[in-house]
């Protein structure tokens, strides 16, 4: 029996980081949120499944200071499956040169996962590359799964016929109750807008959150989304429980 191509391909999944930036707001250099990037691809690859990581524009990426286990803070120091991702020369290597998406092919992939930090609200937000990768990706009947602050890019990605991606569905993303417990904690707002203000704004579409800092994770379809940086394992499980189907 001959095999098919399908079958021949490897299974693959692209991770979408975001490129560094400086935050508008606080004026601090904010890039992807690292148990975000690193949680997925753990379960990604444990159920034998490769994994690139690209950018929206390529090359070396970093990471929001306070998701690396190694920083002075300890905010993160008990993420241990991310201490070991970087602390691997191997794995480290995959976001010091990332592809731009100029030269990712959807074709080559079962899924798509966009994940966050602080810096997609800038870098995802407004970024019409962004946006025509998870449209193109859904329009061609593959799972897109979009996570924490990265779900800044559903308030306006648009489908070939002009909905937004988001229309009927129902999706979450990070909390006001989230946001409200990060500008307490650094005594300032953070963020230049809030992704469930702006949610619950559009019409035909349904936000929901569950508990503050609590792993979530929302299946509607093809779309998945996770609600933070906590919700990266149970995003991920959804992407692999979709694709088995």
């Amino acid at each position: 029996m001959t095999a098919t191509i399908d079958t021949l391909r490897s299974r693959r999944i692209l991770l979408l980081a975001s490129n560094p930036a400086v935050s508008e707001q606080t004026g601090w250099p904010i890039g992807f949120w690292w148990s975000e990037l690193t949680h997925p691809y753990w379960e990604f690859t444990q159920h034998g499944y490769e994994v690139d990581i690209a950018s929206p524009d390529g090359g070396p990426l970093t990471a929001d200071s306070w998701s690396d286990p190694r920083d002075e803070s300890g905010y993160s120091a008990e993420d241990l499956i991310t201490l070991g991702f970087v602390t691997s020369a191997k794995h480290a290597a995959l976001v010091e040169k990332t592809p731009p998406l100029a030269d990712v092919r959807i074709e080559d992939y079962d899924a798509v996962l966009a994940i966050g930090g602080q810096a997609p609200m800038y870098t995802f937000a407004s970024d019409e590359r962004v946006h025509a990768l998870l449209a193109s990706c859904y329009e061609a009947g593959k799972i897109t799964a979009v996570l924490c602050h990265g779900t800044a890019a559903l308030l306006r990605t648009r489908l070939s016929n002009g909905d937004l991606l988001v229309k009927g569905k129902t999706w979450t993303g990070f909390a006001n109750s989230e946001e409200d417990y990060a500008d307490a904690f650094v005594g300032q707002r953070i963020q230049p807008f809030r992704i469930e203000d702006e949610a619950r704004a559009l019409p035909d579409t349904n936000f929901v959150v569950a508990g503050r800092f609590r792993p979530h994770a929302v299946r509607d379809g093809l779309l998945i989304t996770g609600q933070q940086q906590y919700s990266g394992s149970a995003t991920a499980q959804l992407v692999i429980q979709a694709l088995g189907q």
